[in-house]
């Protein structure tokens, strides 16, 4: 099972102490133990979102109760399992990143039907999940830690997107969309190693790639930048806004090799936090890897990926970018491909970018 990325709470006999409707002017307690284990998961990077058959109300009691923002709230009296599909959804998880916690045992077993790979949960069970795998990611960085914050901006700015009346690109300008795409510092190596955790829908290789691993590949050159070892180079995608600043969001490896009777770039690893959908990151990333490949003399840009029911997202943004898939070998990869022969567009404005190697 993947890491758990979100952890989705039941309220009455859960995260509260008996049932908000049969609560005097909401004089509930919350459950000690739960509230403990929620800022315990809070620091590990773990997101929280309500899931409870209760009035909105009920999740607004338990934000000033606890003293924690919710991800995303589902109130009301539907099927819990739609509830958590619509949390999924709106906060680009899939079934393995998410445990639900309910004291309800028929909501748990329907949960379990319809979802059989969220993680169910019943409130005795959580102090001693704490220690499970599941719930200890190998490494937390800033941005992680603050995962929670970061979506919350990000509710802020899909409702302030919804009421824009402008295209999606004019949108990104008007809220001050800043992408930084330079070499890795011998500082990222820790968040690179995050991303390659905690990233599936954008991630090329589905692998994992240590602190160490990464650190290898990054050495300080001339001026202070970052030039590769065993030629690679590693690049870091960073985000910002008038919302705030959400620090890495992606990166990827280059790897330059010969392509028959010219030099290509071939991209081992690429990845982007679900964050940055949306926000015109993964396209400029495309374009960017492109135009410095040609300005260094390449003459087509590779990308292998592997090919899952995860990554699916990834690779529309290859094709939509003018990536042509190959066959597909026993291993499950396929050889995205785009020639530089071929016109490219230009970065947006709002992208700051550094030449490679």
């Amino acid at each position: 099972m993947s890491t758990v990325k979100c952890v989705v709470w039941d309220l009455d006999n859960t995260l509260f102490q008996g049932i908000y409707l049969e609560s005097a002017n909401g004089g509930l307690k919350a459950d000690r133990q739960l509230a403990n284990a929620l800022g315990e998961l809070s620091g590990r990077g773990v997101l929280h979102a309500i899931a409870s058959k209760n009035p909105p109300e009920a999740a607004e009691y338990a934000t000033r109760l606890l003293g924690r923002d919710f991800a995303a709230v589902r109130c009301g009296w539907g099927r819990k399992p739609a509830a958590i599909g619509e949390i999924m959804t709106e906060l680009g998880l899939v079934a393995g990143e998410v445990a639900f916690v309910d004291d309800d045992a028929m909501e748990r077993a329907e949960v379990s039907f319809a979802l059989p790979d969220v993680l169910v949960l019943e409130p005795r069970d959580v102090a001693r999940a704490l220690s499970w795998p599941v719930f200890s990611p190998p490494v937390v960085t800033d941005e992680g830690r603050r995962r929670g914050e970061l979506y919350q901006q990000r509710r802020i700015r899909q409702d302030e997107a919804r009421a824009f009346g402008g295209s999606p690109e004019d949108f990104l300008r008007c809220c001050g969309t800043r992408v930084r795409i330079a070499p890795a510092g011998a500082g990222d190596a820790a968040r690179l190693h995050e991303l390659s955790v905690r990233t599936h829908q954008f991630n090329s290789s589905g692998a994992v790639v240590g602190a160490d691993e990464f650190a290898a590949m990054i050495k300080p050159g001339r001026h202070g930048a970052q030039v590769s070892q065993a030629g690679r180079q590693v690049i870091a995608v960073r985000l910002s806004d008038k919302f705030g600043d959400d620090g890495m969001v992606g990166g990827l490896i280059i790897a330059g090799k010969r392509g028959g009777s010219e030099p290509e770039w071939e991209v081992p690893l690429l990845m982007m936090s679900c964050r940055a959908i949306g926000r015109g990151v993964i396209d400029a990333l495309l374009t960017w890897v492109c135009l410095a490949a040609r300005h260094a003399g390449a003459g087509q840009v590779a990308v292998p990926c592997v090919i899952n029911e995860r990554n699916v997202p990834l690779r529309i943004a290859l094709t939509g970018a003018g990536f042509r898939a190959g066959g597909t070998g026993p291993d499950r990869i396929a050889r995205y491909a785009r020639r530089l022969d071929q016109p490219l567009p230009g970065l947006p404005d709002w992208v700051t970018a550094e030449g490679a190697g």
